[in-house]
């Protein structure tokens, strides 16, 4: 850490941060900062999680320079602690431990004194989770269970309401995994998140392609009104999850509980897809099948044979519009942490993707009031 201070200015690690806001790489980071090799840009994100440190402030009832200089210019002319102290409203006794620890009346200098008190001001603070074990003991156990922080940090409100040491935001969880200097938990405990990154990255955005066009298909702008508002459940989001050698995995998110089904698909036809979803939905209670929101893929174009068997009418996304199934595209985000991309997933049975949509439903989750998706589908279940 020492290092990177001498190497880099204040101007150039701010430069540096904001270009790893936007995206850059640590490579193009260090070329626009003229770095012959990218090894000093790397150890400063590195130490810091790729998370910008908070910049440094004065503490408000800390002394200024220029309240040193007058001090300085005080010890200087003779005057007592007490008529310098006056002049700066002040306590005595502030401007006599300023003195005395900047080695006296006749040492003293104020621009020594003052970077030595920023100097001083560096020093380490235990961050929360070291100083509560309880509260740290919980944010490892829901870890190793695969929650997200932001689901710790709600679901420790609704747990400790009235116990405010057994309270942290998600930002202080990911802050306590990435930043090396920390260390109030375990590094592997970063396995556990569902991209297993071990620093921050800046986002991107991606959008699928179109994949052609379907007969007599239904525009979701002809969804009904209870649908788009979430407050009636049975209108469900579709998609394909896609792993190694052309494998495949039929997603299903009900939009009012994020409740989700998941579907082994042998082979990607149409026949197959519709099958396996009206099986699928089939199950369900009448008022848990009310619509089926899909994008343009050509598995889909069977939507016809779907609609008889399950009576649940098929509406079509408009190309490359991955947020008109956002529950869906985040489900399917989710689901990465158990197939990564390139996975085959043909080895996963159906007991398997059984079992992973039940940790996902059992999960609280923010947009719910940190509500788990089987709890709000419950009541319609009984």
């Amino acid at each position: 850490m020492l290092t990177s201070q001498i190497l880099f200015t204040a101007k150039q690690k701010a430069e540096l941060w904001e270009r790893w806001k936007n995206g850059q790489s640590v490579l193009a980071i260090s070329r626009a900062l003229e770095r012959r090799n990218k090894s000093g840009v790397q150890r400063i994100v590195a130490v810091h999680g790729g998370i910008a440190p908070v910049p440094r402030r004065r503490a408000v009832a800390a002394l200024r320079l220029e309240e040193r200089e007058e001090i300085s210019r005080g010890v200087a002319a003779g005057r007592s602690v007490r008529r310098i102290a006056r002049g700066l409203r002040r306590s005595p006794s502030t401007i006599s431990r300023e003195i005395r620890r900047n080695g006296g009346s006749r040492a003293y200098r104020a621009n020594r004194a003052d970077r030595r008190a920023w100097d001083r001001a560096l020093r380490p603070k235990p961050c929360r989770l070291a100083l509560h074990g309880e509260l740290r003991w919980r944010v490892a156990q829901k870890l190793a269970l695969q929650w997200s922080p932001a689901q710790i940090s709600g679901w420790l409100k609704q747990q400790f309401p009235a116990d405010r040491d057994m309270r942290i935001s998600h930002e202080a969880i990911y802050r306590s995994l990435f930043v090396q200097t920390r260390g109030a938990l375990k590094k592997e405990l970063t396995e556990q998140l569902r991209t297993k990154r071990q620093m921050r990255h800046a986002k991107a955005g991606r959008a699928k392609n179109g994949q052609g066009h379907i007969r007599d298909m239904v525009s979701i702008r002809e969804r009904p009104a209870e649908a788009e508002d979430r407050a009636v459940p049975g209108h469900w989001e579709g998609d394909l999850l896609t792993g190694a050698n052309d494998t495949h995995i039929a997603t299903l998110v009900e939009r009012h509980s994020r409740f989700t089904m998941l579907g082994k698909l042998p082979r990607k036809d149409t026949t197959t897809v519709v099958a396996t979803l009206a099986g699928h939905i089939g199950k369900l209670p009448e008022e848990l099948r009310r619509s089926l929101t899909w994008d343009q893929g050509k598995e889909m174009s069977g939507h016809k044979r779907f609609t008889v068997a399950t009576n649940v009418q098929v509406y079509f996304c408009d190309p490359r519009s991955p947020w008109q199934r956002g529950s869906n595209e985040n489900t399917n985000g989710l689901l990465r942490q158990y197939f990564p991309t390139g996975t085959d997933l043909s080895r996963f049975s159906q007991t398997y993707l059984n079992a992973i949509a039940l940790r996902l439903n059992q999960r609280p989750r923010k947009t719910l009031g940190f509500e788990t998706p089987a709890d709000r589908l419950r009541p319609v279940l009984h």
